[in-house]
C-alpha cells in the first residue's frame, strides 16, 4: 500500500447525495443499475452502480450514498457515467454500499 499526503487525500472529492431513482441497465456488461443522486449544490449526477446482488430498485430511492464526484465522466456502453458509487465487495465479490449512518447535508464532503 502507497502513502499518501493529507494534500492528496484533499484532492479526491467524497460528497454525500440521495439518490433519486435507480434504473435498470440492461446493455451493462454486469448486472447494474443506472443511479441518479443529487449532490445538493454540486449538482444532480447519473452512475452506473453493480449493487444489483444486495439491493432492489425501490429500496435505493431516498438512501444516502458517497460517492466520488471528481473523477472523469466515463462512457459505460451507451452510458455517461458522472461520478463513482463508493462500496466494499463481500466474501462473493458482491458490492456492498459505503454509508452514513445520519443524514447529512446532500454535497457534504467526507472530511
Amino acid at each position: 500500500m502507497e502513502t499518501i499526503s493529507w494534500h492528496d487525500f484533499e484532492k479526491v472529492e467524497l460528497r454525500v447525495g440521495t439518490i433519486l431513482q435507480a434504473l435498470d441497465f440492461p446493455e451493462a456488461r454486469k448486472p447494474a443499475y443506472k443511479v441518479q443522486v443529487d449532490f445538493g449544490p454540486l449538482g444532480i449526477k447519473w452512475s452506473s452502480a453493480q449493487i444489483t446482488k444486495h439491493y432492489s430498485k425501490e429500496e435505493l430511492t431516498g438512501r444516502q450514498i458517497i460517492g466520488v464526484v471528481n473523477f472523469p465522466k466515463k462512457q459505460i456502453g451507451p452510458f455517461m457515467s458522472e461520478f463513482l458509487v463508493t462500496g466494499f465487495a463481500d466474501e462473493n465479490g458482491d458490492i456492498v454500499l459505503s454509508a452514513i449512518d445520519k443524514p447529512v447535508p446532500n454535497g457534504q464532503k467526507l472530511i
